[in-house]
């Protein structure tokens, strides 16, 4: 039998994928779920027990959230990349990490196919079909759901036929959950009037008294929270997100253009990502000059939107890559935030590359640097290519 490696979550449509490739195509099924941080081992065993009753051959968990942060989430703090102003790449950057793991497993034991189960109206099936032909180009790609245009009502009447009756109900919310935050998307996303209501989120306010908190960064990366340091990044994130997520911090709607070229509307929250990006970003206004900060802004919006449409591998993001972390060297400090019922605070940085050191100078204070006669000339040096233009052309003043 020639084999084929299922990309498995274990919803309706990677089920229907594996009783189909199987009984349908006749192929033998290698189920594998790329787990970037946003399963616990309860859900992680759950998966694992359906794979099997619907009778894949074997079922392996890839655990590739090191990966997810080494190549794409540290980059995303370096760069303070909120996508279109608002959105922390969410979900959509942990694909890259999923389908580049499944794509080498498929390799290692000799698949002659790969499946994914995305459909053809949104973005996925575009970044695990590009990521499939980089990685194993010599492996056909199959998306079943794409292909067949089958309705939810379809798939599980294919599935009862075959003795398979999981519960499969429509939720009303469609909630895709990761390291990096959450999307949440129902009927008010569909619209471009309504948002979504509190009782859709996946964490509610269980905190209402004000807290303070302080995240240490080191070259940018963030190491410690409130004085203990975690050697492991994933899990300094995971222990603010458990704090902040209490507080319903970071909820937002995300508009924007898919690389399908269609408009898209999701709701999401993201306490940690938000926390992280913000505090990040006000330490390097102290500490980074004016010019890092405006080619950062630059880089990071490019980055930002080609890791969304996972184009990853053009190597012109290793290029990004190396400039974002050149910027870091003196990102080094600690940054105090407030947390609040649905907002929070930024109040201050510490850092020993602090650029507003009050022995240069306070701003709308003091002078120490330079003299008033200093500030005369250089004010005069500063406008004079405007004062020459306008001498020649009076005519252009506005």
């Amino acid at each position: 039998m020639k084999k084929v490696v299922l990309a498995f979550s274990g919803g309706l449509d990677t089920s229907y994928c594996a009783i189909y490739l199987s009984k349908e195509m006749g192929l033998e099924v290698h189920a594998a779920l790329a787990n970037t941080g946003g399963f616990s081992k309860d859900e992680l065993a759950a998966i694992e027990r359906r794979a099997y009753a619907l009778g894949v051959k074997s079922y392996v968990a890839l655990d590739v959230a090191h990966d997810y942060y080494d190549h794409a989430i540290k980059y995303m703090i370096f760069g303070n990349v909120l996508k279109n102003g608002t959105y922390p790449i969410s979900v959509s950057s942990e694909r890259i990490s999923q389908a580049t793991a499944i794509a080498k497993y498929a390799r290692e034991i000799g698949a002659d196919y790969l499946c994914h189960g995305s459909t053809g109206a949104g973005n996925d099936q575009v970044r695990f079909d590009m990521v499939f032909n980089i990685i194993a180009p010599e492996i056909e790609v199959i998306a079943l759901i794409r292909e067949k245009r089958l309705s939810r009502e379809e798939e599980i009447a294919y599935l009862r036929s075959h003795g398979v009756d999981f519960d499969f109900k429509k939720a009303e919310y469609s909630i895709n959950q990761g390291l990096w935050g959450t999307s949440v998307g129902g009927k008010e996303t569909l619209t471009s009037s309504e948002t979504l209501p509190e009782e859709a989120y996946p964490s509610q306010l269980k905190e209402t008294e004000p807290r303070r908190i302080t995240l240490t960064f080191e070259k940018g990366e963030f190491v410690a929270l409130d004085g203990k340091h975690y050697d492991d990044r994933i899990e300094a994130i995971q222990a603010l997100q458990a704090i902040a997520c209490r507080y319903a911090i970071g909820r937002d709607m995300h508009i924007g253009d898919t690389i399908i070229g269609i408009k898209g509307r999701v709701g999401f929250e993201a306490a940690a990502p938000m926390l992280i990006i913000k505090a990040h970003h006000m330490l390097e206004k102290h500490t980074l000059t004016k010019w890092q900060l405006f080619w950062k802004d630059q880089i990071a919006a490019f980055y930002g939107n080609y890791l969304h449409e996972g184009q990853y591998y053009d190597p012109v993001m290793r290029d990004f890559e190396a400039f974002l972390e050149s910027t870091q060297r003196t990102v080094s400090g600690e940054v105090y935030i407030e947390l609040h019922p649905y907002r929070f605070v930024l109040v201050g940085i510490k850092s020993d590359h602090d650029l507003m050191s009050n022995k240069f100078g306070a701003y709308g204070e003091t002078m120490n640097d330079w003299t008033s006669e200093d500030v005369k000339g250089f004010g005069k040096i500063f406008g004079n290519q405007n004062k020459i233009y306008y001498k020649v052309n009076k005519d252009q003043l506005p």
